[in-house]
């Protein structure tokens, strides 16, 4: 595929995993044996992203040592001294991408794409921002992306909103948009990119879902963390 950097946000203090994971970041929780981050940073090298920005802050001299041990792609890092929010993380990195546009993936969550078709989507869209949208799997402790039959984003809905018998997509953690729009958003850190800046494109009309069949999992919450240990994929990329 067409040579994208990746960012990987990696500074979430974690603190709803509480005992399960100890003095580790949330990112390097241990799911069947191995780091969780790994399955994504393998997953990209997979698809030949090999350059990837890793946003770190809580206890992210752990991460820094895992991956500078590491020669299979080149890894840069984004030190945040107090947490920035998803959106602060990635205005402070942007100047680390060396391409125009960039993946940016949460990094406590894996969702399989194939990168290439995604980014294809993202270009013909002529997108601002393209996130990917998959089914919520049967949760409901969210909300969830309203789109037109173009795939344009309409709104986002809060989850007391969510109409009854209507299967929600929900946000994969997964995003394109060029590294120069961050620069634009006038918000003070720490701010999020769920709550502050992706309501906002969606209104410009110019933000796009590439929808997906695969699960997301996530390992934020004690029960999914838990669960995490029990999928397939588990242990392995996919």
């Amino acid at each position: 595929m067409k040579s994208v950097d990746a960012m990987v946000l990696a500074g979430g203090l974690g603190t709803r995993l509480g005992g399960l994971i100890g003095q580790t970041p949330k990112p390097l929780a241990v799911v069947h044996g191995r780091p969780f981050l790994d399955l994504l940073i393998d997953e990209l090298i997979a698809q030949k992203i090999t350059r990837i920005i890793l946003c770190v802050s809580y206890l992210r001299e752990q991460i820094i040592a895992h991956y500078k041990k590491r020669s299979d792609a080149e890894f840069l890092f984004s030190e945040e001294a107090v947490p920035l929010g998803t959106g602060g993380a990635v205005r402070a990195a942007a100047d680390l991408v060396s391409s125009n546009l960039m993946l940016i993936l949460n990094g406590d969550s894996f969702c399989k794409v194939r990168f290439g078709d995604f980014l294809a989507y993202h270009e013909s869209k002529r997108a601002d921002v393209s996130m990917v949208l998959a089914g919520s799997g049967g949760r409901t402790d969210g909300g969830s992306v309203d789109i037109a039959d173009d795939g344009r984003i309409l709104r986002f809905i809060e989850k007391s909103a969510v109409a009854a018998g209507r299967t929600p997509l929900i946000n994969a953690g997964i995003y394109l948009m060029s590294k120069s729009l961050p620069a634009t958003w006038a918000v003070p850190a720490p701010f999020s990119l769920e709550r502050d800046v992706f309501p906002q494109a969606a209104l410009s009309g110019n933000c796009f879902g590439f929808r997906v069949d695969t699960e997301v999992i996530d390992i934020g919450t004690p029960d999914r963390y838990r669960e995490a240990q029990h999928k397939p994929w588990a242990g392995k990329a996919i």
